[in-house]
């Protein structure tokens, strides 16, 4: 899907219709010290089977794309929350 670099929408801080930059969201790197990853480390030692059962084969032919706009105006940085799409093109065109 083609999506356009630029998007003029609301932005909360500026409480008004402002031009915003997109980009493709990216998670950052897993916290290897977390405590839900400790422990899962853990109980992943030793004998036996896996904590969680290993996927067969997958239930969907999609990921979840999240878009993050930044407001030109002031900066303030939000997310429009996951689109399922094979893939996404940003592309120059203005809306």
């Amino acid at each position: 899907m083609k999506f356009p670099k630029k998007i003029r929408t609301y932005c909360p801080r500026c409480k008004t219709h402002t031009l915003h930059s997109v980009s493709v969201y990216k998670h950052g790197k897993r916290r290897s010290m977390a405590e839900g990853q400790r422990r899962y480390v853990r109980k992943q030692e030793g004998y036996g089977s896996q904590r969680r059962p290993e996927q067969k084969r997958y239930a969907k032919v999609t990921k979840k794309v999240v878009l993050r706009i930044t407001c030109s105006e002031c900066g303030y940085k939000r997310h429009i929350l996951g689109i399922r799409l094979k893939k996404i093109e940003l592309v120059e065109k203005a809306i």
